[in-house]
C-alpha cells in the first residue's frame, strides 16, 4: 500500500521529464522572418524570445522570494544592461555560438561577459535531407545544401551541379527554387533549458518597438522546476494593446495556451505609440501576483522626422496622405493604408489617437525623442525610464512554492516595488566585482558600503541550482540632465492595491494615460502638471519630469505618500521610493550620470 503514495509523488517529476523528452523531439521553435508582405525589404521586423518558468528574486530586506516568471532567451546582453531585449531580425537570426559545456556554462546567463544577442539555441536545421546527385526527385521535394533549403519545381534525376544562390537553379536534371536559409526556426533544446530554467526576471524582459514595426515574440514554456506538479500553461497577453486578432491576445478562452515543452510565436503590428504592459493570462490573479508581468512601449514615428523638419507637417501628412495603392507589394504601398487607418478626418473620428494640434512651427530637435506623435513637440524628452509598479505577498509566494492551497481572500502585499525592487535597491542593487564591465561601476553613483562596491545595475539572486541569476535587471534611479526632461513610462500591475507616486521639487507633467496622448478632438493639449499620480492595477501613465532651472548635484525623491507602502515587509524605510539626480549630462542609452 505504501508504494501507491510514493508513486503519486513521483508522477509529477516523471511528467516533467517526459515533457523534456518532448522538447528534445523538437517542440521548441522560433519565428523571425527575413521579410513580410508589409516589409518585403526586411526592414522594421523585430523579434524576441522569452521563457516561461520560475525562479527567485531578492527583496529589499534581503530575503529571497519564489517567482513564477518570464526570462530572456534573446537579447541577453541588452537585458543585463537594463535595455529592451527586442532585436532586429538580422541580429535575432544569428546562429547560436556559445559552447554549452558539461556542466553547462550557460546556466545563470546573462552576465557581464555574455555577448550573444541572437536567439538562444538557434541552429541550422539538418532535419531536411541533403541534396545528392543522381537521385530521382519529384516536384515539391525539399533538400538542403550548404547555402540553404531548396524545393524541386520539376520532376527528374538530379544532375552534378549543387543548387546554390537565392533564386532558381538548374542542377543539370532538376529545377530548384530557393526557400531560405538553414535557419528556419529550429532551435537546440539543450541551451534553451540551460538558460531558461530557473531564470525568471522581475519584471519580465522589457520589450520596445517603433511604430509600424512588426514584432514576432516567441514564448517557450520550459516548465517550473519547483512546482513540477502544476504542468502550468503560459500565455502572453498585451493588456490594452489593440490587437487585430484575438488569436494573438493571449486570453486562453479566445486564443491558445503554451504547454510545458512547447513554443508559440505571437505576432503584433505596432499600431500606436504609448506605454503598454503584458502578463500571463493563465489564472491571472495567481500568475500576476507570482510575478509574470512585464512592460512594452511603442516609440512614435515622429522620432523619425528629419532634424529641423516640421512636426505639424509630418502629422498632417496622415490626413493628406496618398491614395491607397491597389494590390500593394512594397512598403511604400502598404504605408498608404497606414495613413488611412491613422487619419482623424479633420479631428472628427472619436477613435483617432493622434488629433492634430493647433497650427505651430515646432521642429524636430537634434537630440532627444518624443513620447507621442504630438505634432507640436509637447512630449519631448532627453532620457526615458520604464517603471513598473508591483507588489508581492510573501506568504502567498511561500504557499505557491510549497504545494499548499493558496488563499486569494487573504492576499496582502508586503513588498512594494519599482521594477521588481524596493528602496534602497531601486538605486543600487548591483555588487561590482573586479573587472566589472557595467558602466555604472566606474561612474559617480557607485558607492562602497561595508567594503562592498554597489552601483545601479542588475541584481542577482542565488537559485536552488547554486548559481546566481540576474533576477532583477532594471534599476530605477532617475538621472536627468540639468534643464532637461525625463520621460517616466509608468505601469501598474499590482493585484491587490492602488499605488501613488509623488514628486516634490520637480514638476510632473502627465502627457499620456493608458497609451493615449492627452489631447481632445479639437486639438487642445489636455496634459496637466501635478505632484502625484495614482494608478490601479492595469493602468499606465506617461509622465515628464522637467528639470528646467535645476543644477547638477541636486537630489530629489520619487516616492509613495502611502506610509505603509514605504516598507520592506517588517522593515521600515524602503518600499516604493527611488532617487532623482540632476546631472551635468546623461547618456540616453546607459543612463549613466556625469558630474553629479
Amino acid at each position: 500500500m505504501k508504494s501507491i503514495p510514493r508513486l503519486l509523488y513521483v508522477l509529477p517529476v516523471l511528467g516533467l521529464l517526459l515533457g523534456a523528452l518532448d522538447a528534445q523531439a523538437q517542440n521548441f521553435r522560433v519565428q523571425c522572418p527575413t521579410s513580410t508582405p508589409f516589409h518585403p525589404d526586411g526592414s522594421n521586423i523585430k523579434c524576441q524570445q522569452i521563457a516561461g518558468g520560475d525562479g527567485y528574486a531578492t527583496m529589499g530586506d534581503g530575503s529571497t522570494t519564489y517567482l513564477f516568471g518570464f526570462g530572456p532567451l534573446s537579447g541577453l546582453p541588452d537585458i543585463y544592461n537594463g535595455l529592451p531585449g527586442t532585436q532586429v531580425n538580422s541580429v535575432f537570426n544569428t546562429t547560436f555560438g556559445p559552447v554549452t559545456g558539461t556542466p553547462s556554462s550557460l546556466v545563470g546567463m546573462p552576465d557581464g561577459n555574455f555577448s550573444f544577442k541572437g536567439a538562444i539555441g538557434l541552429t541550422e536545421d539538418y532535419g531536411v535531407d541533403p541534396w545528392a546527385a543522381g537521385l530521382v526527385y519529384l516536384q515539391g521535394a525539399t533538400v538542403r545544401t550548404t547555402t540553404g533549403i531548396y524545393s524541386a519545381i520539376s520532376d527528374g534525376t538530379s544532375g552534378a551541379n549543387t543548387p546554390t544562390g537565392t533564386g532558381t537553379f538548374f542542377d543539370g536534371g532538376v529545377n530548384w527554387a530557393y526557400q531560405g536559409t538553414l535557419l528556419d526556426g529550429h532551435v537546440d533544446a539543450r541551451p534553451i533549458m540551460d538558460v531558461g530554467v530557473m531564470n525568471a526576471n522581475q519584471p519580465a524582459p522589457l520589450i520596445a518597438i517603433d511604430e509600424d514595426d512588426e514584432l514576432f515574440l516567441t514564448l517557450t514554456n520550459v516548465g517550473m522546476i519547483m512546482r513540477p506538479d502544476l504542468f502550468e500553461q503560459h500565455t502572453v497577453h498585451f493588456h490594452g494593446y489593440p490587437n487585430a486578432s484575438a488569436f494573438y491576445d493571449g486570453v486562453p478562452d479566445a486564443s491558445i495556451a503554451i504547454n510545458v515543452g512547447g513554443s508559440f510565436t505571437y505576432y503584433y503590428l505596432a499600431p500606436d505609440a504609448g506605454t503598454y504592459f503584458w502578463h500571463c493570462h493563465i489564472a491571472p490573479p495567481e500568475h500576476l501576483q507570482m510575478g509574470m508581468v512585464g512592460q512594452l512601449y511603442v516609440r512614435p514615428r515622429q522620432n523619425k522626422v528629419p532634424v529641423n523638419g516640421s512636426l505639424y507637417t509630418a502629422l498632417n501628412q496622415l490626413e493628406t496622405g496618398p491614395t491607397m495603392v491597389s494590390n500593394p507589394t512594397k512598403f511604400a504601398d502598404w504605408q498608404t493604408y497606414e495613413n488611412v487607418r491613422k487619419r482623424c478626418g479633420g479631428n472628427s473620428d472619436i477613435l483617432c489617437t493622434t488629433p492634430l494640434p493647433k497650427t505651430n512651427t515646432a521642429t524636430r530637435a537634434a537630440t532627444g525623442n518624443y513620447a507621442y506623435n504630438d505634432g507640436d513637440g509637447s512630449t519631448y524628452y532627453d532620457v526615458e525610464y520604464p517603471i513598473q509598479i508591483h507588489g508581492f505577498d510573501p506568504n502567498f509566494h511561500f504557499v505557491g512554492m510549497t504545494f499548499n492551497p493558496e488563499s486569494f481572500n487573504d492576499m496582502k502585499d508586503k513588498y512594494f516595488m519599482l521594477n521588481g525592487r524596493s528602496y534602497p535597491d531601486t538605486v543600487g542593487g548591483h555588487v561590482c566585482v573586479s573587472g566589472d564591465t557595467l558602466p555604472a561601476c566606474s561612474g559617480s553613483q557607485a558607492v562602497t558600503v561595508g567594503g562592498v562596491k554597489v552601483a545601479p545595475g542588475p541584481m542577482e539572486t542565488q537559485s536552488t541550482d547554486g548559481t546566481n541569476h540576474a533576477s532583477q535587471p532594471l534599476p530605477t534611479v532617475i538621472n536627468i540632465p540639468a534643464n532637461g526632461h525625463a520621460l517616466l513610462r509608468i505601469s501598474d500591475l499590482d493585484v491587490s492595491e492602488y499605488q501613488t507616486l509623488a514628486s516634490l521639487g520637480i514638476p510632473m507633467r502627465v502627457v499620456g494615460l493608458n497609451a493615449r496622448l492627452l489631447r481632445d478632438m479639437a486639438g487642445n493639449n489636455m496634459a496637466y502638471n501635478t505632484n502625484s499620480i495614482t494608478l490601479a492595477g492595469g493602468e499606465s501613465i506617461d509622465v515628464i519630469l522637467d528639470a528646467t532651472g535645476l543644477t547638477k548635484g541636486q537630489k530629489f525623491f520619487l516616492y509613495t505618500p502611502n506610509l505603509d507602502h514605504l516598507s520592506n515587509d517588517a522593515e521600515n524605510f524602503g518600499g516604493l521610493m527611488t532617487e532623482v539626480n540632476i546631472c551635468s549630462s546623461v547618456d540616453p542609452q546607459t543612463k549613466a550620470c556625469t558630474n553629479i
